[in-house]
């Protein structure tokens, strides 16, 4: 016949059995209250401190996307209001000012009449494509005969002649 091997570890064969181990106190240091197992008691001379926000920092490549994207934004509004007063907004009746000396590229913007930079005034405005100075002309003789001068624009959108005069205050 044999025997059962020892109770604990069923390896420890030859060695003596260990003492039985007495049962663990309970963790946390609080004293058990009846009816609430398992929860400290309340009210102790400390309340617990609610946990901290997590403070979000913004990162290097985000604040430069932010700028980024208002330095775009910022250019498109810029010219958007820049290309409001150029020579395809103006109308009959417009005044204009050129802004540059080149005749290749004068450089028209429309001014208010009453303004002091106001040198030309719009008596007609024609759409469409007018590639050489003599059928500018001719258009705008057939259009408004006090007219002296032509611009004509065209690549930019729509294609249009203005036909104008020195404007006199």
């Amino acid at each position: 016949m044999t025997t059962p091997p020892p109770q604990g570890n069923p390896f420890a064969q030859g060695q003596p059995a260990a003492a039985p181990q007495a049962p663990f106190p309970p963790q946390g240091g609080y004293p058990q209250q009846p009816g609430q197992p398992g929860f400290p008691p309340q009210g102790g001379p400390y309340a617990p401190v609610p946990p901290q926000p997590s403070g979000r920092k913004l990162s290097f490549k985000t604040i430069k996307n932010i700028v980024i994207v208002i330095a775009v934004a910022s250019v498109a509004i810029g010219g958007y209001i820049a290309s409001r007063d150029d020579a395809n907004t103006a109308a009959v009746g417009d005044c204009m000012h050129r802004g540059s000396t080149s005749d290749n590229n004068p450089d028209l913007e429309v001014v208010k009449c009453d303004d002091a930079k106001a040198q030309f005034k719009v008596v007609a405005k024609i759409e469409g494509s007018y590639l050489t100075q003599t059928l500018a002309s001719s258009k705008c003789e057939a259009e408004a005969k006090d007219f002296q001068y032509t611009y004509t624009e065209s690549g930019d959108g729509k294609d249009f002649l203005l036909c104008l005069k020195d404007y006199k205050k």
